[in-house]
């Protein structure tokens, strides 16, 4: 695969986790096929794709908890078939789906946490205290997990998984439920650890906005490493204009599609066009102006990227910045949002 060299050559950075041809079926089902791909040190590297696309069943397999079919993946020098433990000493987990015991509170969930991973007392105490008042938890640090919100649960997990020597964490869709504020929340404690710790920091999402700010950028489908680069890089290269469109009906949508076949359908009536030359939107306003409800045009971003790489949509987000944006109303008057 082809590294981003706009951050240095490849040759020259410590790469701390390394897959080749890594492949695991389930049944008959192709969960990851043949993939390769370096993570280099302190990177903040996202995979990211639909669901199922294999991003979970990579990660399973970097953590030691899942064996692939063929292939070799390390971590942190270790391979995760012959040296599970030792790679699983410098690593730290946050899972998709909660881990925490809500019987316990906030404390000894960490503390357990350091009392398996073998932190000794002291060091023990003092990291718990020095992550706690970085996630802003300190004040909790007696309640019971069950009387937390989801975001204070998932900003206690990434706590907990850096209470040993972790060198690398893990997250796997960190964000999910939670709302904007909480997001915005974690990916800022996510940072100011990675800058504290030196660390590298893996994280899976199909929050496509989320990953604007990572060092770089995996696109996986299908179990298939498609492209990756740093989100730089992969929108000068790959992304395009899109126009947004909603149809006055299902009938104008057909329509569309016909005159366009690159249209990509979202419901009966929305549609996401890419942008063919300078005059492309005051043609398709020629051709469907008065039979739209709405049209927005964005720059090129990962969303289009995925796109332009998969033939769909990856659109799970909030709302972006947009470059320009007009909306028709339903009773046809026009204005600039």
């Amino acid at each position: 695969m082809d590294q981003d060299t706009t951050r240095g050559e490849p040759a020259a950075r410590e790469a701390v986790i390394s897959v080749r041809r890594l492949t695991k079926r389930y049944g008959e089902t192709l969960a990851l096929d043949a993939v390769d791909l370096d993570v280099f040190h302190n990177e903040m590297f996202a995979l990211l794709g639909p669901n199922g696309a294999g991003k979970t069943t990579l990660l399973h397999i970097l953590c030691t908890i899942l064996q692939q079919d063929s292939g070799t993946a390390s971590v942190a020098g270790f391979d995760t078939l012959r040296q599970p433990l030792r790679a699983r000493k410098r690593l730290g987990v946050v899972f998709q789906e909660p881990s925490l015991d809500d019987r316990l509170t906030v404390i000894e969930n960490l503390d357990f946490h350091g009392l398996v991973y073998g932190v000794p007392r002291k060091l023990r105490k003092q990291r718990i205290d020095e992550l706690l008042d970085l996630v802003e938890l300190a004040e909790w640090r007696e309640q019971l997990v069950r009387n937390l919100s989801s975001g204070m649960k998932r900003r206690l997990e990434i706590a907990r998984a850096l209470i040993h020597d972790s060198a690398i964490i893990f997250l796997d869709e960190p964000t999910v439920g939670l709302d904007v504020q909480s997001r915005v929340k974690i990916w800022g404690y996510l940072a100011e650890l990675r800058r504290r710790r030196d660390l590298t920091v893996v994280v899976t999402t199909h929050y496509i906005e989320e990953v604007e700010n990572c060092d770089r950028v995996c696109i996986i489908d299908r179990g298939r490493v498609l492209i990756d680069g740093s989100p730089e890089a992969l929108k000068a290269e790959h992304g395009q204009r899109l126009l947004r469109v909603e149809a006055r009906d299902a009938e104008t949508a057909k329509a569309i599609v016909a005159r366009y076949p690159d249209a990509v359908a979202k419901g009966a009536e929305r549609l996401t066009i890419p942008v063919a030359g300078g005059d492309f939107t005051e043609r398709f306003l020629a051709d469907f102006g008065s039979r739209v409800r709405s049209f927005e045009v964005e720059n090129p971003n990962l969303e289009s990227v995925f796109l332009s790489m998969t033939g769909r949509e990856l659109r799970d987000q909030a709302a972006g910045p947009r470059e320009r944006t007009l909306a028709f109303g339903r009773q046809g008057g026009e204005h600039t949002r």
